[in-house]
């Protein structure tokens, strides 16, 4: 496994060792996407809007706890490749079982709170009087799925960091297919509705943790989930949440944004919300790529980092980034010449559907910087610089985005406007990322 690991890591020409690494985390995004598609337009097919916006309305608050898995995802993978780059293998060991039992028992935890609060919880993220019985439902359902949805997001990262992309795509791709394929069948067939889909969403991360569990437990792995190699201390639980804590920020902070995104849109009525939750769906064609993109190469850069091969991490970041670039440019012009009939493709309601080519077209706009942004995100976390890696995650989606929202709210009356938020918070954040890049490169690569 080391063999492998190196090969790959260290001695592949860039542009296959960059392929090798991307391919398979852009793969295992378009799963996520298709699952997140897949939900929105079977809701879609029951022609009932307000089921639509119930799931946008849910949407955040299931982030926050993929957030949770994305913070031992990230901080994982960010500490185990840098320790396989030095040669640490036990380290990232005792790491990868701390990332394992740490996530789920708060996974377990998370899952007992929603029971309890369900109502409140609905009513905070800006469920209706329409769509608060959706919503419940709905999340009361998917808490089931929590510790699984914890454990299958942290090692779809971590299994990424001993160089087994292949593995880690495999268990995205099983549980999003279980999750699509049922889908229809309990939407629609079986007609439960929003049950349905919710069902189908746990059964999905039930299925992908399944999987790698039996990974974790074989001999073709640097790493271990073993009781026994649980350490928190010797730097490990600090190394994780150094980098985790800032990278899961993004996505809380996002929820978050997206609660009161959802609040404030509620005023021009739940169609409006609708159609701001189809248009996040449609952007998020461009988003997920690029986040697996920026993804992919996080491993890669750490290992270089770690191995302290300064040439080598600079080719790699510098032929990522005209990837990214290069791939930005094509989904921002399909997805902006795609809007309407993506769009439609969810929502029949006129108004709904008004809304959501608007907010589609006006939110895509941002997608030409995204893959740069991506890719500065995670080249810094790959260092393991945790604050400008904490500057960041707080700043796109909360210290930018949440002052120019409410900025944009009293300035105008205008639910188009309110969403050119998006864009504007984008362009300012990938600014910010550049600057924070070359702050961090000069500072960790002072002495090679």
């Amino acid at each position: 496994m080391q063999d492998k690991t190196t090969e790959i890591f260290r001695d592949a020409p860039v542009p296959k060792a960059v392929i090798s690494n991307i391919v398979p985390s852009i793969v295992s995004m378009i799963m996520v996407l298709v699952y997140n598609l897949a939900d929105t337009f079977f809701i879609g097919q029951t022609k009932d809007a307000y089921m639509v916006a119930a799931v946008s309305v849910a949407t955040p608050a299931f982030l926050l706890f993929m957030a949770i898995g994305m913070l031992f995802g990230i901080g994982g993978t960010s500490l185990i490749s840098r320790m396989l780059g030095e040669g640490n293998s036990q380290k990232a060991k005792n790491t990868s079982s701390f990332c394992f039992w740490t996530g789920l028992t708060i996974g377990i935890i998370a899952m007992v709170f929603i029971w309890l609060f369900a109502i409140p919880i609905c009513h905070a993220i800006g469920a209706s009087s329409d769509t608060i019985d959706y919503t419940s439902q709905y999340l009361n359902i998917v808490a089931l799925g929590i510790p699984f949805l914890i454990v299958s997001n942290s090692f779809s990262n971590i299994i990424r960091s001993e160089g087994n992309a292949k593995t880690a795509m495999m268990g995205m791709i099983i549980g999003n297919m279980a999750n699509i394929i049922l889908d229809p069948i309990m939407i629609l067939g079986l007609r439960w509705n929003v049950a349905g889909a919710a069902i189908a969403t746990v059964i999905g991360n039930m299925a992908a943790a399944l999987f790698y569990l039996r990974h974790l437990l074989s001999k073709k792995t640097l790493l271990s989930i073993h009781p026994k190699d649980y350490m928190v201390k010797n730097g490990i639980a600090a190394g994780v949440f150094a980098i985790g804590i800032p990278a899961s920020l993004n996505s809380i902070l996002m929820s978050t944004s997206n609660i009161i995104t959802n609040n404030i849109m509620s005023q021009y009525g739940d169609m409006t919300v609708a159609g701001l939750g189809v248009a996040m769906k449609v952007n998020m064609i461009v988003v997920m790529l690029l986040i697996g993109l920026g993804s992919g190469i996080q491993p890669l850069l750490g290992y270089c980092f770690g191995a302290g091969n300064r040439q080598r991490y600079t080719a790699v970041l510098k032929f990522s980034l005209c990837l990214a670039f290069g791939l930005s440019l094509i989904m921002t012009a399909v997805c902006y010449l795609g809007a309407g009939p993506l769009v439609h493709a969810f929502l029949d309601n006129p108004d709904a559907s008004g809304y959501g080519i608007a907010f589609a077209r006006i939110y895509i706009y941002s997608g030409p910087v995204m893959g740069l942004l991506f890719v500065f995100i995670n080249a810094i976390q790959s260092t393991g610089a945790a604050l400008p890696s904490l500057i960041l995650s707080v700043s796109r989606q909360g210290l930018l985005y949440i002052p120019i929202l409410l900025l944009f709210s009293r300035l105008f009356d205008s639910a188009p406007m309110l969403a050119a938020a998006q864009p504007v918070t984008d362009y300012l954040s990938t600014t910010l990322a550049v600057i924070l890049f070359f702050i961090t490169y000069r500072k960790y690569f002072s002495n090679t």
